[in-house]
């Protein structure tokens, strides 16, 4: 029998020490075009979708890079809006929980990013995403942590 064992820092690192700090926001009526600007500019795979204008509350929604690419199969980007393209499923998780709690919510859910929730402010202090866990999973050479390739960083999100 062949016994099966899980790499044991997954449940002793902490979203905290693998989430990128701040988020970046767009209102539900955002064009695409727009949504898909800010993600080329600053170099990220996600933008949390807020209520409209001047409304408040949690995120309504997140409209990830697979989202945007599967509008523009649908019609023209900026005939599309924000909110009516955020398929991808708003999931919570608190900077003190395991990197286990989070590979668990993403499977569970089918979703690639984490809104990192500060619960005694209620708001949100971060993004985690499954690169940002693999990253913090991966033996890197010095200097390399928290960038691809290219040596940009592999996220960057700020509030």
């Amino acid at each position: 029998m062949t016994t099966m064992t899980r790499d044991r820092r997954i449940g002793e690192l902490r979203v905290e020490s693998a989430m990128h700090a701040g988020i970046h926001t767009c209102d539900r009526d955002t064009p695409l075009t727009e949504v898909a600007a800010t993600m080329a500019r600053e170099h990220i795979h996600c933008l949390v979708v807020e209520g409209s204008s001047g409304e408040s509350g949690p995120p309504w929604g997140i409209v990830s890079d697979l989202d945007l690419v599967a509008a523009a199969m649908v019609r023209d980007l900026d005939e599309q809006t924000a909110g009516g393209s955020a398929a991808t499923p708003v999931v919570m998780i608190a900077p003190h929980e395991t990197l286990e709690r989070a590979a668990q919510l993403m499977t569970e859910h089918g979703c690639s990013h984490l809104i990192v929730v500060d619960r005694a402010q209620q708001r949100p202090v971060g993004v985690l995403s499954t690169l940002d866990m693999a990253a913090s999973l991966a033996p890197l050479p010095a200097g390399r942590g928290g960038t691809d390739n290219d040596g940009e960083a592999s996220c960057a999100y700020a509030i």
